[in-house]
């Protein structure tokens, strides 16, 4: 069952489908415009390699800290001029920047206290669930490179530990917007290979059903969920798709 597969082995797989990508790409596809507004495709992988970085140090007792001199009220701000105050070096010195990063990142998670928190963005996250948001992380960022390029990038059963991600944590993204009273979602996904996926309570407040695919992409903040065919019932069904968030 993909509930019980390893997030680590999930974030590994992730990870190898986008070095596989990126390792087609010429140098007028890595100087292209993402779907992440404002970077080309060289920024968003210098962004991975960055916070991949990060990790390494985070799990080694540091913080999620960026270079002196970067400030920002929101992560979104501290990211955008983190990548601004390195951007213009060659995209292969990104890539090969980024590899290393993530095979270090992901030994240290595999290899850190599973019971003890790691200081990050937001707030703390064990080993597991840091690597959880890494995996959405480097999913949602994978489209955004692959769609503007028309590449070939499809989805896989690893949705399911994004879109666990997104259910879990509905309550910090209420509490982000400033409020405390997050209700109760029960989803029932599709997965790309047209298993269901159930989330409880079976008696939320709030049921959301359709493709795993178009949730997570909602809670990547990649599609608006009117775009969407996603199914809802609950009075707030509407409130939770515009909050909902797999990441900071």
């Amino acid at each position: 069952m993909i509930a019980s597969s390893d997030v680590f082995d999930g974030l590994e797989a992730e990870q190898d489908r986008l070095e596989s990508l990126l390792g087609s790409l010429d140098d007028a596809d890595w100087a292209r415009p993402s779907s992440c507004a404002g970077w080309s495709v060289a920024d968003v992988v210098l962004h991975l390699a960055q916070t991949e970085e990060n990790v390494v140090a985070a799990v080694g007792g540091g913080t999620f800290e960026p270079p002196e001199g970067i400030s920002g009220s929101t992560v979104d701000e501290i990211v955008d001029q983190w990548v601004a105050a390195e951007r213009g070096r060659p995209p292969s010195e990104a890539f090969e920047r980024w590899k290393r990063a993530r095979r270090e990142a992901l030994s240290a998670l595999r290899s850190a206290d599973p019971d003890r928190p790691v200081a990050w963005a937001a707030a703390p996250l064990k080993p597991r669930t840091l690597a959880t948001t890494r995996l959405a992380e480097h999913w949602v960022h994978a489209h955004d490179i692959a769609d503007p390029l028309d590449a070939t990038y499809p989805d896989s059963d690893r949705l399911w530990h994004i879109a666990w991600l997104a259910h879990r944590t509905i309550p910090f993204a209420y509490a982000r917007a400033g409020r405390s009273d997050p209700p109760t979602v029960h989803l029932e996904l599709e997965s790309p290979d047209g298993e269901t996926w159930t989330f409880p309570p079976i008696d939320g407040d709030v049921a959301i059903k359709g493709t795993a695919a178009e949730f997570c992409r909602v809670a990547g903040r990649r599609l608006a969920p009117e775009r969407t065919s996603l199914e809802t019932t609950g009075p707030r069904a509407a409130e939770v798709l515009e909050l909902v968030r797999t990441y900071a």
